[in-house]
Order: structure tokens, then sequence, then C-alpha cells
């Protein structure tokens, strides 16, 4: 009984969430992957640094 009130709980908070409008979730999502990107460019850099100095030592 305890698992029937617990999911009904549930639903009534779900009810009361504020959900992000398709505009808002367009916006983030696009954040998220410059974001990635800039981050993947970043390594790839630091990638290639690495690798180039330990090419110069040995």
């Amino acid at each position: 009984m305890r698992l029937i009130r617990f999911f009904k709980a549930v639903g009534q908070e779900m009810k009361q969430v504020s959900w992000p409008g398709v505009k808002q979730t367009r916006h983030d999502t696009g954040t998220v992957v410059g974001i990635s990107i800039m981050f993947a460019i970043f390594f790839a850099v630091v990638d290639w640094v690495v690798q180039f100095g330990l090419k110069f030592v040995s």
C-alpha cells in the first residue's frame, strides 16, 4: 500500500513541474552541443601537443 501512495504522490508532483518549452529545449541543446564541440577541440589540441612533445623528447 505504501508503494501505491508513493506513486500517487509522484504523479501529483509531476503535474506541478514546469517543463521547458520547445524554444528553451532547443537553446539548451545547442548550448550543450556547442560546449561539447569546444571541449573536443581543446582535448584534441592538448593530445596533439603531448604527442608532439613525447616524439620530440624520444
